[in-house]
């Protein structure tokens, strides 16, 4: 008899069957069954049980004489081992055999059995007992049938078996898998609900297992888990007022931090020791080699010319990239130098060829204004500061004229080295003469002109003039020198642990022509506590990021956001594909009464849910999102050149973000002066560190959770509600395109395209399985290319390096169209018909490309326009 049958006690008890673990190499499918319970399964489809039939292939000759001695029926034995196997996991015994046991052998079961276990755990002869009887609704005995050769099929000794075996196994691993998996990711949907900080749920999930008998062991702990309200208020706790006060006062006592110079490049000696201390993962620099213009060896000069010269003044400041000379012409006011401001003069009648154009500081840059009396002929320009302090009217602002951003004599290639590029000038460089003046200058000039008053709304000095009418003329000279100077970028990196290779970039300009208290050491300050804060919670307090957090502290930025623009050209090949967004730290704040705030629409939602949860320094019982109300939106300041984040969305359509505080109506008069001290900064406001702290917590908690969120947090569905206000702006103009023979209904499809790319997209991140990192990546790839997709693909990035339809500059752009059809009612005959069509054109498809980019494969995009 076989050591499985040395088990069987004696023939008197033919209703119990005691079988030692020891020796079941005959009874895989009790091993199985135990294994099932061991896994935790809870319910197994009938056609899993089908092992059983194996087992009753491969009972040996020794087995079944055992049985037949014992006059039992094999089948009932066979099914006594299955039905033991159903009860361990779960299953009602009379269901399971109506369901499986009659499928398996084609009819019912000859008698149905109830059996109890009795797991005894006394030193090493444990075993199952297991107890078989008849049913009793039957009302039956298990006896010894009358055939029972007959009734037993012959054993089966070939290659069928061993595939069956290997089926069977096959089959257990895979229930095995999609058990655990299920399991798994049932606990992880459990934790995630907790990611938005609405749900009161576990802070630190515990795995727990089961001891065979049932019992629950002790909990074992997993690592650290900070959700999101927890990380914010870890933020919010860390930050502190004395360290930003610290980085403000190092360069207090400095009078001049001129980029490529000794004091920026000791900033930026401190700042590289600073994140080395604050333990980054990596710190590094970029070299850049520029060409920037100084100040020459002698002075300009403004003269008024009338029955002999007259010095009005000889300021130590200049504007970078001046075209060097000496010209002489009537003097006009033209407000701020905007396009309107230029029309309004037209209209009064007044020539401005080879006029000297005079403007207030303020609305657009220098450099736009410098561009727009060009274009109107102008041989010089003359600008002042705009708002009046008696301690200011006699500080003279510094500024650059070119149009554009970057080294203007490497235009669309990165500064690295001068020698591996042609001599070639970018086309926004201004060509005239153009020098600034102090506000005690321009009252004495207006004060010599005779000519029409200004309009109300015009007046900024009082007395100020719009024309002259006598002999007079102003005589501007020009002494600037080229130099070439190497600068450095400073930067540290925080690695995120999932996806090292997406990053959000803090940014902030380390370099001013004076101290720069409010134009460089303010960011400075908030972008070194922000790399001390951040890098401590994840050194010290268990912060993983899933993505990587940069820090960037750029030189030249005086001179257009050179440092910054020529960053993105040396890595544009992958910038656009890794970097999602880009937190600008400059000029924070300069006063306290007004929020102000330039982004892409992509981060609205985002920057709002911020404000939300960070309180208004002012009243530390309301949150900034009470100051600035629901209608924000409509106040949100457009991006100019002089801004480091401009490049980032229109040049590499990176999306971006600047917050701040200022005064609407009373701005810094210091501000790009020698003047702009802590001092005077501090004078402005007298909530400078707190206000500083404020700007620190946002800009913080806009990284945080962008790093740390599954999905990213860009909302593109902004974009659809951009162009449906564009849509309905260009409505009115559907009669006079008409009349051209042509039509806006190619744009509004294309408009539609991308309002359904974006639905579909949402239904698809809808539908998703969060926990797959694979598609979860694809998906955060698809919401980062958004910004990047409205840079028009038709234009050459050298020639019109601000590519985006919604912030860059040139005709492509859709604020570009609607002035062209503003000016095609107005005045026909005005309107280029050709570039009307290009325009639309251009709009179209890139609207129309960035709406297939949306939907992601090729095949699902939606060809008909």
């Amino acid at each position: 008899m076989s050591s499985v049958m040395k088990s069987i006690p004696s023939l008197a008890a033919k209703d119990k069957l005691s079988i030692a673990p020891g020796n079941v190499q005959n009874l895989s499918s009790l091993q199985v069954s135990l294994l099932w319970r061991d896994l935790g399964v809870e319910s197994l489809p009938c056609a899993w049980h089908g092992v059983h039939s194996i087992q009753y292939d491969l009972l040996s000759d020794q087995t079944l004489a055992a049985l037949e001695e014992l006059q039992m029926d094999p089948d009932v034995w066979v099914g006594a081992q299955v039905q033991l196997a159903a009860r361990t996991v779960g299953w009602h015994s009379q269901l399971f055999h109506r369901l499986c046991l009659s499928s398996q052998f084609s009819g019912e079961p000859t008698s149905y059995t109830r059996f109890s276990i009795a797991r005894q755990t006394d030193g090493d002869n444990s075993h199952v007992e297991m107890n078989l009887a008849a049913d009793e609704e039957d009302g039956g005995e298990i006896g010894k049938p009358e055939h029972l050769h007959a009734s037993m099929p012959p054993p089966r000794r070939n290659g069928k078996n061993l595939c069956l075996i290997i089926m069977a196994a096959v089959v257990l691993l895979l229930i095995g898998f999609l058990i655990g998996y299920l399991s798994y990711r049932g606990r992880m949907q459990r934790v995630n609900r907790c990611l938005d900080g609405s749900g009161n749920c576990e802070m630190t999930p515990t795995a727990s297992y089961f001891s065979d008998d049932g019992m629950e062991e002790e909990e074992v702990p997993g690592p650290r888990v900070l959700y999101w309200p927890a990380l914010r208020n870890m933020l919010s706790a860390k930050l502190s007022s004395p360290c930003l006060e610290t980085s403000m006062r190092q360069r207090a006592s400095k009078a001049s931090f001129e980029a490529g110079k000794t004091e920026d490049e000791n900033a930026a000696s401190y700042i590289h020791d600073q994140f080395t201390r604050f333990r980054l993962d990596d710190v590094w620099n970029d070299e850049h080699y520029i060409r920037l213009q100084d100040k020459g060896s002698s002075k300009n000069q403004v003269f008024i010319v009338e029955n002999g010269e007259e010095e009005l003044e000889s300021p130590d400041a200049y504007v970078a990239y001046s075209k060097n000379g000496t010209v002489t012409g009537k003097p006009i006011y033209v407000n701020y130098g905007r396009k309107e401001d230029f029309q309004q003069i037209r209209n009064m009648g007044v020539p401005m060829n080879g006029a000297i154009i005079i403007f207030r500081a303020g609305e657009i840059t220098l450099a736009e204004k410098v561009a727009n009396a060009r274009k109107e002929g102008a041989v010089g320009a003359l600008m002042f500061l705009n708002f009046s302090n008696n301690k200011a009217d006699s500080y003279v602002p510094f500024g650059h004229a070119h149009f554009g951003t970057g080294d203007p004599f490497t235009p669309g290639f990165p500064s690295f080295n001068h020698t591996q590029f042609p001599p070639v000038e970018s086309s926004g460089l201004p060509q005239i003469p153009v020098q600034t003046i102090s506000r005690v200058a321009a009252a004495k000039l207006f004060g010599k002109m005779d000519g029409d008053k200004c309009l109300l709304d015009w007046t900024s000095i009082m007395g100020c003039k719009v024309t002259v009418n006598k002999n007079m003329t102003v005589k501007l000279t020009v002494n600037n020198v080229m130099v070439d100077r190497k600068i450095l970028n400073i930067f540290g990196v925080i690695k995120g642990f999932e996806e090292p290779d997406r990053y959000v970039v803090l940014g902030a300009q380390r370099d001013s022509w004076g101290p720069g208290a409010a134009k460089a050491g303010v960011g400075t300050a908030i972008l070194l506590e922000l790399a001390r804060v951040i890098s401590d919670m994840v050194k010290n307090d268990d912060y993983k990021p899933r993505r990587s957090i940069i820090f960037a502290s750029w030189s030249a930025g005086e001179y257009g956001a050179v440092g910054a623009t020529e960053w993105l050209e040396g890595y544009s090949t992958t910038l656009h594909a890794k970097a999602f967004a880009y937190i600008n730290l400059d000029t924070a704040v300069l006063g306290s009464k007004d929020v102000k705030i330039s982004a892409s629409p992509l981060l609205y939602s985002l920057l709002e849910t911020v404000m939300k949860r960070v309180k208004d320094p002012a009243k530390d019982s309301q949150t900034l999102y009470s100051r600035v109300g629901s209608d924000w939106i409509k106040r949100v300041v457009p991006l100019d050149l002089d801004n480091a984040a401009y490049p980032f969305l229109a040049y590499s359509g990176i999306p971006v973000v600047s917050f701040g505080f200022y005064d609407k109506g009373d701005e810094y008069s210091f501000l790009g002066t020698t003047g702009d001290t802590l001092a005077n900064l501090k004078e402005k406001t007298d909530e400078l560190y707190p206000l500083m702290r404020t700007v620190t917590e946002v800009a913080g908690q806009i990284a945080l959770r962008l790093t740390h969120d599954h999905e990213l947090f860009l909302d593109f569905d902004r974009y659809s509600e951009e162009l449906l206000s564009f849509q309905e702006q260009l409505s009115s103009f559907d009669s006079d395109v008409k009349a051209l023979g042509l039509t806006l209904n190619w744009l509004y499809f294309a408009r539609g395209d991308f309002q359904r790319a974006a639905d579909a997209l949402r239904r698809d991140i809808a539908n998703s399985d969060r926990e797959n990192r694979i598609v979860r990546r694809a998906l955060n790839d698809r919401m980062m290319k958004v910004e990047y997709d409205f840079l028009s693909p038709y234009l050459s990035p050298k020639d019109a390096p601000f590519r985006h339809i919604f912030f860059g500059k040139g005709s492509h752009t859709l604020k570009s169209l609607l002035e062209n059809l503003k000016q095609l009612k107005l005045n026909e005959s005005r309107v280029d018909v050709n570039e009307l069509k290009e325009q639309l054109a251009l709009a179209t498809w890139t609207i129309k490309g960035a709406a297939n980019a949306l939907v992601g494969d090729i095949w699902n995009t939606d060809n008909e326009i």
